[in-house]
């Protein structure tokens, strides 16, 4: 019982905050502008700058090896979502242009805007070195493959025409950051500590301003948008069923053969594998001609039911393990 209730504690936190986002959208306060502003400056700047101090201060060379094991977990629930997704869009004949953004509902989870907030409300800090790990196993996911599904997807294409795939997109500035922290760490490079420091400054706003930002976009696509077809919902029965319950069943046989990971791991692992669709899920499927509508109230239903979700998921989490 205290869990959920520190889990609902948490949770109110985050709702705050994303309330004030929507309130200053509504009321006109933040512009057109601001939207893209708030997300170059959190994607570009101030999370790769959290990433590289936190990697550098929760992270040693002997602990960079234990988290391979999170990483295959991560990996694994991944491929067998990609997997499960496909085939129902099989069984349940999903019209082509939702097709991608159902299998992506299923694989990939909002682990910036959402997940990276959530999991220092719930678990602190120290919970950051397991976070990237799911965050390294989602991104290339998202845009190795994820990409791949919705960009076959696009209606206007002709059978047999395939779009050229951008590399580019496989290091975005928070995995770089990532990278170059890992280099810091095993060359053993100290870093001036006003570095340190300024970087963790500016570190410092990637919660709220993803909150608020996340505020924005509900503001922009509107509560009263919110549908459930039957798309919809088994679209959210993936994303908040099918990805946490394969993830809980690979930790579980891993755990089984030996290969246990620690508890804060075992609960970030499976948090982040219950988090909201891709905030730029609807982005993507513009540019593959597909069903924005679909795409956008998958992302719009999923980042408002996370509240009931995630206290259930840490509930059954903590059962678990």
């Amino acid at each position: 019982m205290q869990a959920v209730i520190a889990s609902l504690q948490s949770v109110a936190e985050i709702i705050i905050v994303i309330a004030l986002g929507y309130w200053l959208r509504k009321s006109g306060k933040l512009g057109d502008q601001f939207r893209g502003n708030i997300s170059f400056l959190i994607m570009n700047i101030a999370l790769p700058a959290s990433i590289f101090v936190s990697v550098l201060k929760y992270l040693t060379r002997d602990k960079l090896v234990g988290l391979t094991g999170g990483l295959i977990y991560a990996v694994a629930s991944c491929a067998a979502s990609y997997l499960l997704g496909w085939i129902l869009t099989k069984i349940l004949k999903i019209r082509p242009g939702r097709r991608g953004t159902f299998i992506n509902m299923f694989a990939n989870a909002n682990t910036i805007f959402i997940g990276l907030p959530l999991n220092i409300a719930l678990f602190g800090e120290q919970s950051l070195p397991y976070f990237l790990v799911y965050y390294v196993a989602n991104t290339v996911s998202t845009w190795a493959v994820g990409v791949f599904f919705i960009s076959a997807d696009d209606p206007s294409l002709k059978p047999g025409t395939k779009k050229k795939f951008n590399w580019k997109k496989l290091l975005p500035p928070p995995l770089v950051g990532f990278l170059i922290a890992l280099v810091f760490l095993l060359v053993a490079i100290p870093v001036p500590s006003f570095i340190n420091n300024t970087l963790n400054m500016v570190g410092g706003i990637v919660t709220p301003m993803s909150l608020i930002y996340i505020g924005i976009i509900l503001a922009d696509a509107g509560l009263r948008s919110i549908r459930f077809d039957r798309d919809t919902i088994w679209g959210l029965i993936g994303r908040f069923v099918f990805a946490p319950a394969f993830m809980i069943i690979f930790i579980l046989i891993g755990t089984h053969l030996g290969a246990a990971i620690p508890q804060m791991e075992q609960s970030t692992l499976v948090v982040q594998a219950a988090t909201p669709g891709l905030a730029i899920m609807p982005i993507l499927v513009g540019q593959a001609h597909g069903d924005v509508k679909y795409a956008t109230n998958l992302v719009t239903t999923s980042t408002v039911l996370f509240v009931i979700v995630i206290p259930i998921i840490m509930e059954l989490s903590n059962l678990i393990f």
